[in-house]
């Protein structure tokens, strides 16, 4: 963007953001600078935690909507909605229309609807306040409770790492054909983590064009399965639009919180609200601040869309060839393909139990080893993809919360440790059964963890409530309440909603003076 004369660059704008943000432990003490750490650096530095290059807009006159601009601002938005695609996701689609058929169709829906909400309100405090979601944090929470925030936070990120590498190296496996053993695919994962770290020196945009390209490999693949297994069209939409679920019990109730669990992640929110940071905005102009939550929206609800289709296909594969079925009509089948893993599924009459490992396999033997291969490069770019922005995340969130500088490649090195060493060794010891049964046993632990955000989240979120906030400050009330007001339900995303509101008033119902101007543009 071409800035006015008028106008500050970045590093002046930023610079004034960073002193504005003095004010905050101003008006109430328990929030004053006496609890947050001192910044390493020069207090007239800017807090910047992404890359230091920056996207510039093209400036168009009386424009309500422009290409051009919408192309500048797409990125941040694709590279939120990777995590919608990782492999616990895929996982728990293939699981829900393996129980459910078609039934959840509708539940993922819904949460992907709300989490566009929250992914709206994440861009609009990076956008605003030009600080991400961790910044905030640090800036409102004392010591002690921000620290257990962070170590939430990165308990979450290092069990969605866990998946990820499980994800990778059951890939691995399968386009293998079982040459590269699990531990050897575990220990590939290390070291293509550092070889696509690299892509930072070759520039912002074609790190996004690099991501981009690995959601079109999971759209061609997962598509590929879709139009080979031909689903039912009328189920398929019946499933998306009819809010029912006939003759479900506990399994299909468990499935169905298990899908919003998958994909509404709070360390994405913390991501997003870092990613919107990389575009070129003049915050102490409204119309731009404007313009740049309009466009970042636009895009989201484009990325949204394309990782809510991908997770269709999913659900729709396993739903129209796989509900229902036993492992004794399974084995048939993969006797009479010649398939070498009959000897995973027990020979009993018991409903099919899928996983992403047996749901390769059990495609291969009903439609062809093309379908095993193709299943096992969609897996792989979704392990890759989500192992990158996960490595982001945890950057964001250490440098956000403990204001802390690290290397991109030590914090690989640190979240990377602390998953490969247990996955590690349950891939040498034990079997797949067991690697894939670890891949649930950290779906259960991420629930646990939103539940414990939620409990903590109660106190300051209540609190809210005792004031009567501007109108003009905040998101559309309607999507305020659907998002925060059942934010306790998907617990861990209150903080979100929390500090929304707290990074423009402390809790005494004053405005914080720092970010009055910021707080109009919301």
């Amino acid at each position: 963007m071409v800035l006015g004369p008028e106008q500050k660059t970045p590093d002046d704008d930023a610079s004034e953001d960073h002193g504005d943000l003095a004010h905050l432990g101003a008006i109430n003490p328990a929030y004053s600078d006496s609890s947050l750490p001192q910044s390493t650096g020069s207090s007239n530095e800017p807090f910047t935690t992404y890359f230091d290059e920056k996207i510039a807009v093209p400036e168009e006159e009386y424009s309500c909507f422009s290409f051009r601009k919408l192309w500048a601002f797409t990125g941040p938005g694709f590279l939120m909605s990777i995590a919608y695609l990782d492999p616990g996701n895929i996982e728990s689609d293939l699981q829900s229309g393996a129980v459910a058929g078609f039934k959840l169709l509708w539940v993922l829906l819904l949460a992907t609807i709300v989490g566009l909400l929250l992914q709206r309100l994440a861009a609009r405090l990076g956008v605003v306040t030009g600080m991400h979601l961790a910044e905030v944090c640090h800036r409102q929470y004392p010591k002690v409770p921000r620290i257990i925030l962070w170590l939430m936070v990165e308990l979450a990120i290092i069990g969605s790492d866990m998946q990820e590498v499980i994800g990778s190296a059951i890939a691995i496996n399968l386009l293998s054909v079982g040459r590269v053993p699990l531990w050897g695919g575990v220990l590939i994962t290390i070291a293509d983590t550092f070889v696509f770290l690299f892509l930072d020196k070759y520039g912002l945009r074609k790190l996004e064009a690099f991501f981009g390209f690995l959601i079109t490999v999971m759209a061609l693949t997962f598509g590929y399965e879709y139009i080979t297994v031909r689903p039912n069209q009328s189920d398929v939409l019946k499933g998306m639009f009819v809010p029912s679920c006939s003759d479900c019990g506990t399994p299909q109730v468990q499935q169905a919180v298990g899908i919003v669990g998958a994909v509404i992640m709070p360390h994405n929110m913390y991501l997003h609200s870092a990613l919107v940071k990389s575009r070129q905005v003049n915050r102490a102009k409204k119309e731009e601040v404007r313009e740049a939550n309009k466009y970042f929206f636009i895009e989201s609800c484009i990325a949204l869309f394309v990782s809510f289709i991908i997770n269709v296909f999913v659900v729709s594969v396993f739903a129209e060839a796989f509900y229902w079925k036993t492992n004794q009509q399974v084995i048939e089948v993969c006797r009479n393909s010649s398939s070498p893993h009959t000897h995973l599924f027990p020979d009993d009459n018991s409903t099919l139990a899928v996983d992403i490992y047996k749901g390769g396999v059990v495609l291969g033997c009903f439609f062809g080893p093309a379908a095993l291969y193709i299943w096992a490069v969609g897996i792989l770019a979704a392990g890759q993809s989500s192992t990158m922005t996960g490595t982001y995340s945890g950057q964001f969130v250490m440098e956000g919360f403990l204001n802390l500088r690290w290397s991109r490649f030590a914090r690989v090195i640190l979240t990377r440790s602390i998953a490969i060493i247990p996955t590690l060794l349950v891939a040498v010891f034990q079997d797949v059964e067991h690697l894939t049964g670890m891949n649930d046993f950290l779906n259960v632990l991420q629930s646990l963890q939103r539940l414990e955000d939620c409990r903590r989240d109660l106190g300051p979120y209540h609190l809210l409530h005792q004031h009567v906030l501007c109108r003009d400050l905040r998101p559309g009330s309607r999507a305020h309440a659907i998002v925060c007001g059942g934010s306790c339900d998907q617990c861990g995303l209150s903080e979100l909603c929390v500090l929304l509101d707290l990074a423009m008033f402390d809790c005494t119902g004053h405005v914080l003076p720092g970010l009055w101007a910021h707080g109009k543009h919301l």
